[in-house]
């Protein structure tokens, strides 16, 4: 199973979940306010509804979410903006903190590569947008790319990103789903 299948699948599933119109919580309907190991969990649900999972995709602590024999993701979530619209308190940083042992996505390409099992292992960052953006994502994902690679020393594949649009959410309007394998 080829990386660009999957974050297409991922992708199509949050557009799944956000069009259920189930708010997470408290907060506005739509996918955009879930937490991580919620929507993770959505996620695996819905790509078990998929023949070609075998019902196999299934969420860990480590990794967020395995797909037996294939893949091994860490997945991340940005949000620029809040439920209520004011921008976030330090909504970049669970990409780009460079430490082992950290909960940035760099942090879990550091434990990726550490990760046995046969699975080929990816890093997935999924993020939210205005429409048009207010806040860009891409500048983020840049950044990330080049503190993983200069910085971190991580030797990522070339970038996968799948797009679905617009989503229920008033502030969430998009979603960008970005991944990498990490090499």
């Amino acid at each position: 199973m080829e990386l660009e299948e999957i974050i297409s699948d991922i992708a199509d599933a949050i557009s799944f979940i956000d069009k259920s119109g189930l708010p997470f919580r408290t907060f506005k309907a739509g996918a955009g306010p879930y937490g991580e190991p919620q929507l993770v969990a959505q996620i695996a649900i819905r790509l078990n509804e998929l023949p070609k999972y075998k019902s196999a995709a299934r969420t860990k602590r480590t990794p967020d979410l395995l797909i037996p024999d294939e893949w091994a993701f860490e997945f991340k979530i940005t949000r620029p903006y809040g439920d209520n619209g004011k921008e976030a308190e330090n909504w970049s940083v669970n990409l780009l903190h460079p430490y082992p042992g950290n909960v940035s996505s760099i942090g879990d390409c550091y434990k990726l590569a550490k990760l046995g099992g046969r699975e080929r292992k990816g890093v997935v960052v999924i993020g939210y947008e205005h429409i048009p953006p207010k806040i860009d994502l891409t500048l983020l994902v840049d950044a990330f790319e080049v503190i993983a690679g200069t910085v971190a020393r991580v030797k990522l594949s070339p970038r996968v990103e799948a797009s679905r649009r617009p989503l229920i959410h008033p502030i969430h309007q998009s979603v960008r789903v970005f991944a990498w394998e990490v090499l």
